[in-house]
């Protein structure tokens, strides 16, 4: 294998890895954006929407099969990532309502521990429901292999890749263009003058976890699409790790933590190349903490003057 392919066959892999990173990010970022903390309870709703979108895929499938209804694979792939969304946003919805809501005004350390206990809460559910035994996803889509310059790519690859860049794109446009959007983009300038002057926080608050959840899912049912073997407790570590991305990328910046994802994902996939693989934490970790340690306040953030309430 040539050094090029060697190079592109990693960076088509590394796209892959950190859009799983870059799109779980954004929820972080949104949340700590306007309420100026961070939904650690998010990684575990990145699992349960891979669970409910197993369900949709399941039982979608088992209507096809039955002949009840008639749809090709790919349009139980659309769906299944569309009524993810749509599920888990209200799941999202509910976490910020009962969770969050009530400790808005507490210190920012007990919406942490809040956000843990949330999170052990949807873990638990999900192993007295379901059980401890891992879950296979459907097979929506039959993968192919191309080859790209000698590198080999997989159509669940692209599929994975174009869809959360479409899902970033669209986010910038709902962020930028729409009044909802822009009212997001207030509160997080100022989430004390900005609710005087008519914007809602009881709105914009769960309108935020929500489109942050719907697009864990997302990365849910990308995630079974590519590796399909789920368990409770798979959203631990990716969580944890897209929660180091946002902060990479900047406080509350969608693109930056879009970019951080994917610098994670790049980051960890060409260190596995060339050191053993038990070391790839540890060398990214070590990589992100210089990054930070020159860029504190990460790669698109900036100094922010209000008092938090620690």
């Amino acid at each position: 294998m040539s050094l090029m392919t060697f190079l592109l066959q990693n960076v088509l892999n590394a796209l892959q890895w950190g859009s799983f990173y870059a799109i779980i990010a954004l929820g972080y970022a949104m949340v700590y954006s306007i309420l100026m903390l961070f939904n650690f309870a998010h990684g575990d709703i990145f699992m349960a929407g891979s669970y409910i979108g197993f369900g949709i895929a399941t039982g979608l499938l088992y209507l096809v099969t039955s002949g009840i209804i008639a749809m090709p694979h790919w349009l139980i792939l659309v769906l299944t990532i569309i009524l993810s969304m749509f599920v888990t946003s209200f799941l999202g919805i509910l976490v910020e309502r009962i969770g969050y809501r009530p400790l808005r005004n507490a210190p920012r350390a007990s919406a942490a521990i809040t956000g843990l206990m949330i999170g052990i809460i949807l873990e638990t559910a999900n192993l007295a429901l379901l059980g401890a035994k891992r879950r296979g996803f459907p097979a929506l889509i039959t993968q192919k292999v191309y080859t790209i310059g000698g590198a080999f790519v997989t159509n669940r690859k692209i599929l994975v890749v174009v869809v959360s860049i479409g899902l970033m794109l669209l986010l910038d446009q709902f962020v930028r263009k729409t009044k909802w959007g822009m009212a997001m983009r207030a509160m997080s300038y100022d989430f004390v003058v900005v609710p005087l002057m008519g914007v809602s926080i009881d709105i914009i608050a769960p309108l935020t976890f929500a489109i942050g959840s719907a697009l864990a899912a997302a990365g849910g049912v990308l995630y079974g699409i590519s590796y399909p073997v789920l368990n409770p407790y798979m959203g631990i570590i990716i969580g944890w790790k897209a929660f180091v991305a946002a902060i990479l990328g900047g406080r509350g910046s969608i693109m930056g933590a879009a970019l951080a994802g994917f610098l994670l994902g790049f980051i960890e996939i060409f260190v596995a190349t060339v050191f053993p693989s038990t070391l790839r934490d540890l060398i990214a970790f070590s990589i992100v903490l210089v990054i930070l340690t020159f860029r504190p306040y990460g790669f698109f953030g900036k100094p922010y003057s209000a008092k938090l309430r620690l």
